[in-house]
């Protein structure tokens, strides 16, 4: 089938409410990134539920050593790019973009007007980093009617305060933190929330804690509503100049994925085999993420 065909008949979109919905009912919610109108097109017909067109796109489509030289007009390119390719299929994925370095850490006002930018170039949903003084523009968005997605644990806009890419919450004090700046963002009207790099047991806690929140983990176990990972992560592609790839990454283009000599699947193959495995709960698998 083309990646211009439109989704087969009677796929419904998923909207904000059905995502609400997944989470309540334990249907596992699948989301990758995209930065582009072809791969929005062949995740959407893979049957990924969420796009996020993420700020990762300075590391994996410019070629920056981080995300925070990644500017508000790069996040409103992409993010229309990746609209349009939605759009001329048809697609059913939910579509969200992330708030980039210095467009909201000043106040809710900026943020405002860095969420208008993003929402007019085709996002349904914006996603913002951290809790504490986030948490007020939080709040000013959502009565705006601009929906959120909040992010806790490592905060990639934030390596350098955070010491670099490190797990987060290990001790009691740094978990009760993370649960209080969720419930926080909770009572603020955030509608999901992305774990990064967060034990298994507290991303758990925090998931059964709010059942109005659908939490989205990577590498943070299988306890959260959802899954995300970095797409080229996901189809092996990502050079790291360690070399090393975090644990809680997999290549879908590898069945088994631990078999080196396997025959390689096609990008659409690997997105579906990525998308039933989270649906089906065979990933993450909690081991992994036992930090």
């Amino acid at each position: 089938m083309s990646i211009h065909a439109p989704p087969a008949a009677g796929t419904a979109p998923v909207t904000l409410p059905r995502l609400r919905d997944m989470a309540a009912r334990g249907e596992k919610i699948a989301m990758l990134t995209a930065y582009d109108a072809t791969f929005a097109q062949v995740l959407d017909a893979a049957g990924v539920d969420v796009l996020l067109v993420g700020d990762s796109l300075g590391n994996v489509i410019q070629g920056q050593p981080s995300t925070l030289p990644v500017a508000l007009e790069h996040m409103a390119y992409h993010t229309a790019c990746v609209a349009r390719g939605l759009a001329q299929a048809g697609g059913r994925a939910f579509l969200v973009a992330d708030m980039p370095f210095g467009s909201y850490e000043a106040g809710p006002q900026l943020a405002f007007e860095s969420a208008v930018t993003l929402m007019r170039a085709g996002a349904q949903m914006v996603k913002l980093e951290g809790g504490g003084p986030i948490v007020d523009c939080v709040r000013f968005l959502v009565d705006r009617g601009i929906p959120v997605c909040a992010h806790l644990g490592l905060t990639p806009q934030r390596v350098h305060a955070l010491g670099g890419f490190r797990v987060q919450g290990r001790d009691d004090a740094a978990a009760a933190v993370l649960k209080a700046d969720a419930a926080a963002l909770a009572a603020a009207g955030a509608a999901l929330l992305v774990l990064e790099l967060v034990p298994a047991p507290l991303a758990r806690e925090i998931t059964q804690a709010h059942p109005g929140l659908a939490t989205i983990g990577i590498g943070a176990g299988a306890g959260t509503s959802g899954q995300v990972l970095v797409l080229q992560d996901m189809l092996g592609l990502t050079h790291r100049p360690s070399g090393k790839v975090p644990r809680f990454v997999r290549d879908f283009t590898r069945v088994p994925a631990s078999a080196a000599d396997a025959p390689g699947l096609t990008v659409r193959q690997a997105v579906q085999a990525y998308v039933a495995a989270v649906k089906d709960g065979s990933f993450p698998d909690d081991a992994i993420h036992a930090f």
